[in-house]
């Protein structure tokens, strides 16, 4: 994996919670760590993907780049959630400039908007057979072809370009929040020959996508995440969203609120768990040949507490932390290790923006 140092772009991850930043640095020996950083969004300036307080956004952003002294303009960002339709469909065997004729046509039975709302991408794929489907995907290869179809709404991608130019950036790519936790897993934990499952754990959103290969089988984005667990402590104990996050975070002091919080947590990561079971059991129901055989974990609610032992638990499937920094040169003098490894599975998204380049479909 290379990229020229001219076409070099800063992932920038704009969460519902925070906003995450990472830059990576090509450098004879391998990929170096240049830049990492994360801002902390108010609980209202961006809901369900939609950006509701610009000027808030702006700002964090202005002063991210600021404060980590980031030079570099060209910047990659994602979307995720209702906003956007991934799918694998297969098609009648066609050659690409056949392909860019029909998709349209072809993609509006898969999408549930107006097509003339969207912005449409594809990619076609190809799928290494085992040994005992190689006849099967011969078949197959002869009577089709799989292509991965991406819709996203054109007011949503339009908002998000508009708040990176009113920070005085340049949004290069836009990319989906699935692709660039793939980019991520193999950056960090190497190319996955089986099938693995990634989980992203959000402030309002889980986001689960089966791979393998190097090819997403699944994803689907669902309504669940940390700010559950935020908005449940404010109720119960009647205190504003920062002293929640806080005792989210860190547990409570005091002896009769322990249980309280116990059963706030088992409670909304129950949840979560038999979200992503009901997406695995899809996965094996729709591919009986495939099984997924890892769970990877990541962004800022990933080590609830509990959560990673139950979802193991639950799915009978070894379950890890995904760590995207593992394989990356990080300087002991610019950064304090402790902090980066807090931070690696929150940044997963980020690093695989960071990890695309200008030019990039």
């Amino acid at each position: 994996m290379s990229i020229q140092k001219k076409n070099q772009l800063v992932g920038l991850d704009i969460g519902c919670h925070s906003i995450k930043l990472v830059e990576i640095d090509y450098v004879k020996s391998g990929m170096a760590l240049k830049s990492l950083g994360i801002a902390g969004l108010p609980p209202d300036a961006i809901v369900e993907g939609g950006i509701k307080e610009i000027e808030v956004v702006t700002s964090a952003i202005k002063n991210l780049f600021k404060n980590l002294k980031v030079k570099n303009k060209n910047v990659a960002t994602s979307i995720s959630g209702y906003s956007v339709i991934v799918k694998k469909i297969s098609l009648e065997k066609k050659e690409e400039s056949e392909l860019e004729a029909v998709i349209y046509d072809e993609a509006e039975q898969y999408i549930p908007f107006d097509i003339k709302e969207v912005n449409l991408d594809f990619d076609t794929l190809r799928i290494a057979n085992g040994a005992e489907e190689e006849e099967e995907g011969e078949k197959a290869a002869a009577d089709g072809t799989d292509v991965m179809l991406v819709a996203a709404k054109k007011d949503v991608v339009d908002d998000y370009v508009r708040l990176l130019q009113a920070a005085q950036l340049n949004p290069m790519v836009m990319d989906v929040d699935s692709f660039a936790l793939q980019n991520a897993l193999e950056l960090g934990m190497g190319e996955q020959k089986e099938c693995c499952a990634i989980v992203n754990i959000g402030a309002e959103e889980i986001g689960i996508n089966a791979v393998k290969n190097g090819i997403s089988l699944f994803t689907r984005d669902s309504s669940y995440g940390g700010s559950e667990i935020t908005r449940e402590i404010m109720s119960e104990f009647n205190v504003p969203f920062e002293e929640a996050e806080k005792i989210k975070l860190s547990g409570t002091k005091v002896e009769k609120e322990k249980k309280s919080l116990e059963e706030i947590v088992t409670s909304v990561v129950s949840g979560w768990v038999q979200e992503i079971k009901r997406a695995l059991d899809f996965v094996s129901n729709t591919y009986p040949d495939e099984s997924i055989e890892k769970i990877y974990v990541c962004g800022g609610s990933c080590r609830i507490s509990g959560f990673q032992k139950y979802l193991e638990q639950e799915t009978a499937i070894p379950v890890f932390e995904l760590n995207p920094l593992e394989n990356l040169l990080i300087s002991e003098k610019m950064f304090d290790m402790r902090y980066i490894k807090y931070m690696a599975p929150q940044v997963a998204v980020a690093v695989g923006l960071a990890l695309r380049s200008i030019g990039d479909k």
